[in-house]
């Protein structure tokens, strides 16, 4: 797999977007989370990557998502997103992944992505915006990776995020094959579409399509429209576990998921600090589907540093979740989760209210559990997820 994925990386992405890859995202993402490590053993918080919601602006109304702007649409302003990002490297920080809402349709993407050679960006988008303009700028910038959300093949894509759209993706994922450009699929796996995207097809399907990595990610009921028929039970969680180690081994594609370590315990980003979510209101939130927060970047004259590790919220957060399991609380208790987010006073940063739609639903099967837990059987991805999946932004 190795040698075929060596042999794929060469052919289908340019040197000159390799090195950029290498240099900004490995190299420094490896440096960010070693100064992050050496923090946490003074008992300093800041994380070594951040995610940044531009804007909860939208053209798709997918099924189970935490974003709902209905009207005035909320961006995060350019001043406010320089000062984060100017400071986050000065602590070492330099990797950013930016989502939304639909991040290109923040007026101000690419100045931001121009004026911060020195950072890596991972843009994740549903594809829609990827013409021929957007192509040719990201291949000339060349420090941007694009994740295209694809939930399944035709019809089962567009179930979820509506009618056209899996097309649409896949001819955007043409124009960066194209023009040499590296990128991934990031797949939302639901209890409906597991057969069709944890298998050899769907993984060869993207291979075929000329993505280099494949992000899996679990389904969450959030959101207006939460969906919770399409979560994984437990069964089926860990066979998806099973799944995705026997096709790490099978295929030349890094298959990447931020659930589970080395040792197949779980695994939660936010609790260990490692990533937090800024809204596009400004809010410092645990994580993206998350949407509750006591801080905002402008706090203390703007110091995201000293906010951040000031913040008793974040902080708690942690505790809170270590104290009941390592996988996801929205999950597994989401009650609790509504009793800890009010006695933090937090905000519900939504636009819409978070609240009742956490606190209406049942306890589901997260990724962690207890007594079944499947090491890495292969010996790149237990280095990787050792050393270098911190770097690649893979638990961020």
């Amino acid at each position: 797999m190795l040698l075929r994925f060596s042999f794929r990386l060469l052919r289908g992405v340019s040197f000159r977007l390799l090195f950029k890859a290498a240099t900004l995202w490995v190299f420094k993402g490896v440096r960010a989370v070693n100064a992050f490590k050496r923090r946490v053993a003074k008992g300093e918080l800041f994380p070594p990557f951040l995610f940044l919601a531009l804007t909860d602006a939208c053209n798709l109304r997918c099924r189970g998502c935490w974003i709902g702007s209905e009207g005035n649409s909320r961006v995060l302003e350019l001043e406010d997103v320089e000062r984060l990002i100017v400071q986050s490297k000065r602590k070492g920080s330099y990797f950013f992944t930016l989502l939304g809402g639909e991040p290109f349709l923040y007026p101000n993407l690419w100045r931001i992505i121009e004026r911060h050679r020195e950072c890596y960006f991972q843009i994740i988008t549903n594809g829609l915006f990827l013409d021929d303009e957007a192509a040719e700028r990201i291949q000339r910038l060349g420090n941007v990776t694009v994740l295209v959300s694809i939930d399944g093949l035709r019809e089962e894509n567009d179930a979820r995020r509506g009618q056209g759209v899996f097309d649409a993706a896949i001819e955007g994922c043409n124009r960066l094959a194209e023009k040499r450009i590296l990128f991934g699929i990031a797949t939302t796996v639901t209890g409906r579409n597991m057969e069709e995207t944890a298998c050899d097809a769907f993984v060869e399907r993207m291979i075929d399509l000329g993505a280099m990595y494949l992000w899996y990610y679990v389904f969450r009921p959030v959101g207006a429209d939460p969906a919770p028929e399409l979560c994984l039970g437990r069964e089926r969680m860990l066979e998806l576990r099973k799944r995705l180690l026997r096709l790490r081994r099978k295929h030349p594609i890094i298959i990447v998921d931020t659930y589970w370590n080395a040792e197949g315990e779980a695994v939660c980003p936010a609790a260990l600090g490692l990533g937090y979510h800024i809204g596009p209101g400004g809010s410092i939130e645990p994580c993206p589907p998350l949407s509750f927060a006591t801080e905002t970047i402008r706090d203390n004259g703007g110091d995201l540093v000293k906010t951040i590790g000031s913040s008793a919220f974040l902080k708690g957060f942690g505790e809170f979740v270590h104290a009941r399991t390592k996988g996801c609380v929205i999950l597994e208790c989401p009650r609790d989760l509504v009793r800890y987010l009010r006695d933090s006073g937090a905000a519900d940063t939504s636009g819409r209210d978070a609240y009742e739609e956490l606190a209406a639903g049942e306890p589901r099967t997260s990724h962690h559990l207890p007594g079944e837990e499947i090491p890495e059987d292969y010996w790149v991805y237990r280095m990787l997820k050792r050393q270098l999946f911190f770097g690649l932004g893979g638990y961020g």
